[in-house]
């Protein structure tokens, strides 16, 4: 959060499953081009907040499992939980504040009296939330009478239904949108509001989100019933609320353009690398480019063409080195040489690299230096290195491009590769 020392360009608040992330794209190619976009125009001077209703423990697997990238804030167990950073340090102002009129006890004495309820997985238990299963003919009926129980306890709760089967018992002041509100109210008192939030959802727990003044809003083309009717019956004349037409990170992507807040434009959406221009000299783009150009190297997606290698090789100074993870020292024209061996080698298999956390700190007047990690997914291994790099402007002119200097990566722990000899950047 400290990198960000102005008011965030645009702060993106999305639900995970079935929003930022679909479940039926097994090639996850809305997600890469959302991230793509991210890392390359919007992560140096903007905010990402993923906001589900899954606890810290599912949360953590579906990063396993999806190439995600990391956020800057994690609202998790339907806005009970508020974390910051990769370490998901907690807000512990938000916890003393759902704590009042919050009795856990109280809720399990009386929920265990409605047969209709099915406890959900201990992992999904948390501090703040209690949560079931519930067949939908049945909901409606259960949760105004769980409401009656509780309020005659002296319980102040709010009762969310989701998905068609969710039940989840919160503290009045909980929930996707007092959360948002919350960090809004924070970040205000900080002197540093977002200039533009846009939130993105697609079923009832994320009705809050929409709810929140001076947001944009996007439903996803594949939204929920539930979610639709929301916005039929409470925000049908908001022309800052829209049911996007693509699915999931698609429909993302589509309500940056359609509200104006910044580029849509994923990198990944360029066919050709070397007709694209830059108006301004952009580290963080040259980054996602470099390495979108080497997975669709490997994957055989681009031309086998001298002068694909040759503009590389002019776009690293001719001394740049590279160390690799194992200690290794080459020159990167001694990698390029290499790598252009493997041309097509990973064609029709599970192959793909993205980046995430790309941050460029200028060290002068036209060089910068670079941090990120470089994620690489091949077959059914996940590998990572947290890699720095020096990268200079050719020119004043942004179309002259930019020239790296060097290059030095380390595993991330628990990401190794035993064999790192097909590991060329």
């Amino acid at each position: 959060m400290d990198r960000i020392t102005m008011a965030a360009r645009l702060m993106i608040v999305s639900d995970l499953d079935h929003t930022m992330v679909d479940h039926h794209d097994p090639e996850n190619i809305s997600l890469l081009r959302f991230n793509a976009l991210w890392e390359s125009n919007y992560r140096h001077d903007s905010l990402l907040v993923f906001s589900t209703g899954r606890s810290p423990t599912l949360y953590k697997q579906l990063r396993k499992e999806k190439p995600m990238l990391t956020p800057d804030i994690a609202i998790m167990s339907v806005g009970t939980e508020i974390t910051y950073g990769s370490s998901m340090l907690p807000d512990d102002g938000w916890v003393e504040f759902l704590n009042q009129k919050w009795d856990r006890k109280i809720i399990t004495e009386e929920t265990s009296k409605f047969s209709e309820l099915t406890l959900q997985a201990e992992t999904e238990q948390r501090p703040h939330k209690v949560s079931f299963y519930v067949d939908k003919t049945k909901a409606q009926i259960v949760m105004k009478e769980l409401s009656d129980c509780l309020e005659k306890r002296g319980l102040d709760v709010k009762i969310i239904y989701s998905g068609g089967m969710d039940l989840d018992i919160l503290p009045q002041g909980a929930g996707k949108g007092q959360a948002l509100a919350y960090l809004l109210k924070k970040f205000k008192t900080e002197g540093k509001p977002p200039i533009n939030t846009l939130v993105c959802g697609d079923s009832g727990n994320d009705a809050e989100l929409f709810s929140i003044p001076e947001v944009y809003g996007v439903m996803v083309s594949n939204a929920q019933e539930e979610l639709l009717q929301w916005h039929a019956e409470n925000a049908k004349g908001n022309p800052n609320i829209i049911h996007a037409k693509e699915r999931c990170a698609a429909g993302i992507i589509e309500a940056i353009g359609r509200f104006k807040l910044g580029s849509n434009t994923s990198p990944r959406d360029c066919a050709d690398f070397m007709e694209y221009k830059l108006d301004i000299v952009n580290p963080c783009y040259e980054v996602v480019n470099f390495y979108l150009f080497y997975e669709r190297w490997r994957r055989g997606e681009i031309d086998n063409c001298e002068t694909y290698i040759a503009s590389l090789k002019a776009s690293c100074d001719p001394s740049a080195n590279f160390v690799l993870p194992s200690g290794v020292e080459k020159t990167l024209h001694e990698c390029l040489h290499t790598m252009k061996g493997y041309h097509g080698d990973q064609k029709g298999k599970r192959f793909r690299v993205w980046v995430d956390r790309v941050l460029s700190t200028p060290i002068g007047s036209n060089t910068w230096l670079l941090k990120f990690d470089k994620w690489e997914l091949s077959g059914d291994g996940r590998y990572c290195c947290v890699t720095t790099g020096k990268i200079s402007a050719k020119g004043s002119n942004p179309s002259e491009g930019c020239s790296w200097v060097n290059l030095q990566q380390k595993w991330l722990e628990g990401f190794e590769m035993k064999d790192d000899s097909t590991w060329f950047f």
